[in-house]
């Protein structure tokens, strides 16, 4: 994998850069090498600072959905509200019968595939990390309810609008607001396009 154009020095920390391409063009595989899950046949990854990542199949603690948000967090009642709401969760709040107490199944099961992922993206919003990765977290969503995450959350003037952002996607109407778009073919980055 060739990932020389995508390095610190094309990205800075205030801005969203789009990893778009078609399915098995090695996006997913992008984000694993910079997280250091992939052998590299050579060059390195440098990353400054913390780094939180949201994969495409949700990761579920069995324990309260509160608990899979904070993740051994300090409860700051103020960020975990701002939260929930940029991440669409208030209204599967009020559904649950314990709110946020309300503990999680197995691997999530008593949750939907778009409730899941909407958690494991708070997750990551509450762990005030420094460098987002995101594999396609708006796929398992209702096209309203992606609007309202990438506004609240990812955009420009969304809750991580001053952290370095990667944002794995198939969603097009999101790339006008992001600040790079790097394609890839055949598992190399082969353009690069600034907006």
């Amino acid at each position: 994998m060739n990932a020389e154009e995508l390095d610190p020095n094309n990205v800075t920390h205030d801005e969203i850069e789009a990893i778009v391409g078609s399915v098995g063009t090695g996006k997913s595989s992008l984000l694993s090498a910079f997280l250091g899950e992939m052998d590299k046949v050579s060059g390195r990854v440098n990353t400054v600072g913390r780094i939180a990542y949201v994969s495409q199949q949700a990761w579920i603690q069995n324990a309260t959905l509160r608990d899979n948000i904070l993740f051994g967090k300090k409860f700051e009642k103020t960020l975990y509200q701002k939260v929930i709401e940029a991440c669409a969760l208030k209204a599967d709040l009020d559904m649950l019968p314990g709110g946020d107490q309300t503990e999680i199944g197995e691997k999530g099961i008593n949750l939907s595939g778009g409730q899941k992922q909407r958690v494991s993206l708070a997750r990551a919003v509450y762990s005030n990390a420094d460098i987002y990765f995101l594999d396609d977290p708006l796929s398992a969503v209702d096209s309203h309810v992606g609007k309202h995450i990438f506004d609240q959350v990812i955009g420009p003037k969304g809750m991580l609008k001053d952290k370095t952002t990667l944002l794995v996607t198939h969603g097009i109407t999101y790339l006008p607001q992001t600040d790079n778009i790097f394609v890839l073919k055949n598992g190399e980055v082969t353009s690069k396009m600034k907006l």
